[in-house]
């Protein structure tokens, strides 16, 4: 891990401590997920109807440490990504109807045809940074809290 690396990481650990606070609230904007490994929350573009779930990531050049995307679909299924025109690593992390984890595929090769299958009961995936997801712990699982997962999630918004 190189200089940049680390003070990214350090600066995404810091703020992560101090976000543990103000965890309570619920917005479409941002994630917050669980574990035994602590709590981090990810601002996120919602990619929610198919053009945007086709278009997803592709092109850019950069993400910042603590944003993602989140694709949520009409309802579970078997989905896959690939990174075709995908310019930066990043974890793919496969998300049931609950919000709880089902998969977590690390370090996506840019540019990559080869399908990642996510499995079965698929409602959402949320794609970060590339090597973010091991790092902070983030597993199968672990618990994501967003509105798209309603009522019955198994970390609810309030």
């Amino acid at each position: 891990m190189g200089k940049r690396d680390n003070a990214v990481l350090a600066g995404l650990i810091l703020w992560l401590a101090a976000a543990g606070p103000v965890l309570a609230d619920c917005d479409g904007d941002r994630v917050d997920l669980r574990g035994d490994w602590g709590t981090a929350r990810f601002s996120v573009e919602v990619a929610d109807d198919a053009d945007e779930r086709a278009k997803g990531l592709m092109h850019r050049e950069s993400l910042p440490a603590a944003a993602g995307m989140l694709f949520v679909y009409p309802e579970p299924g078997r989905v896959s990504f690939w990174m075709e025109n995908t310019l930066i690593p990043l974890d793919m992390i496969f998300l049931g109807p609950r919000g709880r984890v089902l998969r977590v595929h690390e370090n996506a090769r840019p540019l990559d045809r080869t399908p990642i299958h996510g499995g079965d009961g698929v409602l959402a995936v949320l794609e970060i940074n590339g090597g973010l997801a091991g790092r902070l712990g983030i597993a199968q699982g672990s618990e994501l809290r967003h509105p798209a997962f309603g009522p019955d999630a198994a970390w609810p918004c309030p």
